[in-house]
């Protein structure tokens, strides 16, 4: 038999923790048919001597449900190995869509991003997807953001019994829909930090009859994470469903240590059987909006409401008073930084701290923080370094832990400081936390990547090396994988990723980049 491509002479690490064992792999289509000794005659031979040979990595936790169709070449997920995103994280997604002007302007980008948005529910946007031929694997999460304001808007209340039976119904609904594996809250983001326990409790059911993950970026991630994580144990719990807890970390110096205590919980909750794990990115600084760093009433009524209380003298008075509160305790405003801006008069503060463009306007680190949001349609993509290296060495050896980037797919350039986890994390794991600091073993490592986030999206058939699987494959060299990203030049591609297949399609061939662009929508479920 004359097989489509052999990938030989490399170690196989098969993504479930087994150890590395010297073997040649054999695909026919988008299918792995044979693991084994022996030479293979193939149309295509790729030479893994002194690699590893990996599955595609599974980036379980992206935000690249905008960029997808603006970059579908996905150079800075290939070039790490990733073959795999799933989207709609931290209760963002591009749907459900009632009113596309009040959606666009509550997602929060601006209004900017040039995509046709002609679409109103998850086939319609995995349809946009999928025309526009990304070069990876895309999984959707419904997100509970923009579910609120299709259904009830953005304003800080509970929503009525008929409401609430609305959003099931459209999670039911949307879980049928092609790619959608999961459902996300985002309890600091507007204006799903207006729920309260019982409305995620009712929507988590919903989610979980339909058989989708449930993950969540927790209520708060600095002096209340254990009880944060508390709370979506508990959710998960009452409603039966299977949990990702995103990103984990403490924010704040004051902070740092309690990720202990809160693995402490998660194993505590898994002993009982809740299906619980959470996932991290290998940095000590996170990205976001800076809104979220302002209280909660400021953002009753989504960002128009904001942009009103920013232009009024007495209720800016308030925002300032109520930001400079959090200085010092779980907000170092020496560690926010702007990581984008709309062209004009503050452009140049892009990759500056608030607290230096404060010193540079001559006023405070609140005052600019105001400023900054006033000026660019209450959306300010910050970077904000307040973790500890030591909590995410300790939460990345947890078993029960997936690498996760919480990045975007961007193009190989660009403008602005995007956080370089966009670019590197898979890469970064490998070199600095299994190379070099020996956090964890290249199979465990590789496991985190692939099997594990595979099973949290209960998708059988990826992940793993196995005749019957799809072909998504890595090659890489464990001795130069590296990233090469940094805070200050983040515009910079991973390094040491030999050969990437993806659904048996070669997308990096011998360190180059083929064009070649054979992504798919995933669905949950299939089949072992």
């Amino acid at each position: 038999m004359s097989y489509d491509i052999v990938i030989s002479g490399g170690l196989v690490i098969d993504g479930t923790g087994a150890p590395a064992r010297r073997a040649d792999l054999a695909v026919v289509s988008d299918k792995i048919v044979e693991i084994g000794a022996g030479t293979y005659p193939a149309r295509t031979v790729i030479d893994a001597t002194g690699c590893v040979v990996t599955p595609g990595f599974i980036d379980l936790h992206s935000h690249a449900d905008f960029s997808v169709p603006l970059d579908p070449a996905a150079p800075t997920q290939l070039a790490q190995g990733v073959t795999t995103i799933i989207t709609g994280n931290c209760g963002h997604s591009p749907f459900p869509i009632r009113n596309q002007e009040q959606a666009r302007r509550s997602i929060g980008f601006r209004g900017e991003i040039p995509l046709s948005w002609n679409w109103s529910d998850a086939a319609g946007f995995g349809a946009e997807v999928m025309s526009a031929k990304p070069a990876v694997n895309v999984g959707l999460q419904l997100g509970h953001n923009p579910l609120r304001v299709a259904v009830m808007g953005e304003d800080d209340r509970p929503p009525t019994p008929a409401e609430l039976d609305e959003m099931c119904a459209i999670i039911t609904d949307s879980a049928q829909q092609p790619g959608v594996v999961g459902f996300s809250t985002g309890l600091i983001y507007m204006p799903g930090l207006f729920a309260d326990t019982s409305e995620l409790v009712t929507l988590v059911r919903a989610a979980a009859a339909a058989d989708l993950l449930y993950s969540t970026h927790v209520r708060n991630e600095t002096s209340e994470l254990v009880a944060a994580v508390e709370e979506a144990i508990t959710v998960a719990e009452q409603a039966g469903a299977r949990l990702e807890i995103s990103h984990l970390k403490a924010m704040g110096q004051e902070n740092w240590g309690s990720v202990r205590h809160a693995l402490d919980v998660i194993d505590a909750a898994r002993d009982r059987g809740v299906d619980v794990t959470t996932d991290v990115y290998p940095y000590t600084a996170s990205s976001t909006d800076l809104a979220t760093r302002l209280p909660q009433w400021a953002l009753d009524g989504g960002r128009g409401a904001l942009l009103e209380h920013l232009a009024d003298p007495k209720q800016r008075i308030r925002l300032a008073e109520a930001l400079r509160a959090r200085f010092g305790r779980d907000v170092d405003p020496d560690g926010v930084v702007i990581a984008d801006l709309l062209p004009g008069d503050f452009d140049r503060y892009i990759g500056w701290s608030i607290s230096k463009i404060g010193q540079d306007r001559g006023t405070d680190a609140a005052e600019a923080a105001l400023d900054l949001l006033a000026a660019n349609k209450g959306a300010v993509p910050m970077i904000n370094h307040a973790m500890s290296d030591d909590d995410v060495c300790t939460v990345l050896a947890h078993p029960w832990v997936s690498v996760a980037s919480d990045g975007w797919m961007l193009a190989a350039s660009g403008e602005g400081r995007p956080h370089p986890r966009s670019f590197g994390t898979f890469a970064r794991v490998l070199h600095r936390y299994v190379r070099e600091g020996e956090i964890l073993t290249i199979e465990e490592a590789i496991r985190k990547m692939t099997s594990l986030p595979a099973s949290r999206i209960g998708v059988g058939d990826r992940g793993v090396l196995r005749p019957g699987a799809i072909a998504d494959v890595a090659v890489l060299d464990p001795d130069a994988v590296t990233d090469t990203s940094t805070f200050t030049d983040p515009w910079q591609l991973a390094q040491g990723v030999r050969s990437v297949l993806v659904n048996g399609t070669p997308a990096i061939l011998d360190g180059e980049f083929t064009g070649r662009h054979a992504g798919r929508l995933v669905e949950k479920r299939e089949p072992a």
